[in-house]
């Protein structure tokens, strides 16, 4: 019997990664079709990935819309967090249900009503528009992460760098900002990673400069090929490392 919770555990693991690794096992296939059996190991796929200079382009911008998309999220989370956590604001229930209501919504909601006032803006669609999507679905994330971390700790700091004369810029960017980093460095990772694999927003408001997802979902209207798995590969690189890289980060701060 107490074997059983962990063949639950390993089952839970395995039906979660195995996806991951049959993904990466086969980006290293020699031949042309991702399917057994195996043959290789052969780095071909990600050499023409590399080589490719619509994927590379696609891959910059996805890292410059995920890194600009979330400097602005973390910002606009933060603002609002500490507005409605330190001040007296009326509706203050409401407006935090209003700023996390989008969390509840479908991106193809939002990415279609993105759509809708961008055209009627007459704005042309481009990364900037899919940044800015990516900010509307990111923010929410951020405001709730870093809300749920200003504490009385940080209240009662505050109030004694305000009591020794500090004014209220430097009480949030000497006393707020580095006891809140931990809190502000995974929301900025989280919605970099969320917005780095991001498709439906993107797919909508975006026209010639394109991110990687929706490239790569251009070219599987073509068919399966070892060459998607290698780019499958890189992005899930990508995301862990970004991953790794919060929790490395978040641990050394909190130590």
């Amino acid at each position: 019997m107490r074997a059983l919770p962990w063949l639950y555990l390993a089952a839970g693991f395995l039906f979660i990664y195995l996806p991951v690794g049959v993904l990466v096992l086969f980006s290293f296939q020699e031949g042309t079709l991702p399917v057994p059996p195996f043959e290789g190991p052969s780095l071909r796929w990600y050499a023409g990935v590399l080589s490719d200079d619509d994927l590379t382009a696609a891959l910059l911008n996805s890292v410059l819309v995920a890194l600009g998309q979330g400097a602005v999220a973390v910002t606009l989370g933060f603002l609002a967090a500490y507005g409605l956590a330190r001040h007296v604001v009326p509706g203050t229930v409401f407006l935090r249900a209003l700023l996390i209501a989008p969390l509840t919504v479908s991106y193809l909601i939002v990415g279609l009503g993105l759509l809708i006032v961008v055209q009627r803006a007459g704005l042309g669609l481009s990364l900037w528009t899919a940044g800015i999507g990516h900010v509307v679905i990111n923010l929410p994330i951020c405001f709730a992460i870093i809300y749920a971390s200003m504490g009385a700790q940080q209240q009662t700091a505050e109030r004694a760098a305000r009591d020794l004369g500090a004014g209220e810029i430097d009480v949030i960017r000497l006393v707020t900002v580095p006891m809140l980093a931990p809190a502000i460095l995974a929301a900025y990772f989280l919605s970099v990673t969320l917005s780095w694999d991001e498709f439906i927003i993107a797919f909508l408001l975006t026209r010639f400069d394109v991110t990687l997802p929706v490239e790569i979902w251009s070219m599987l209207r073509s068919g399966l090929s070892p060459r998607l798995n290698a780019i499958g590969s890189v992005v899930f690189l990508v995301s862990v490392t970004a991953v790794v890289a919060a929790e490395l980060l978040i641990f050394r701060r909190r130590r």
